[in-house]
């Protein structure tokens, strides 16, 4: 009853990239737009260290469908991932 999906984080210390794959329309709008942050032919798709946290969260703010958001980070600034 009322069982969620899988829901992935990505923390780089500032801010936690959330995605949830059942929800994603796959309009490509993120890798479109931060090529180095979102490529869904690496593993993982995700690599939060790439950008700035700024241009992560403007590009996060862009998804059509909702599957990513973002989320205060679960970690200190500067400690291993």
């Amino acid at each position: 009853m009322g069982e969620t999906g899988v829901v992935k984080h990505y923390d780089n210390g500032e801010v936690t990239v959330v995605w949830k794959p059942d929800v994603c329309i796959h309009s490509a709008i993120c890798f479109h737009g931060l090529p180095q942050v979102f490529d869904p032919r690496r593993r993982p798709w995700v690599d939060v260290k790439a950008a700035q946290t700024a241009e992560i969260v403007t590009q996060v703010r862009k998804c059509p469908s909702g599957a990513l958001s973002l989320a205060p980070s679960d970690k200190p600034a500067g400690s291993a991932p």
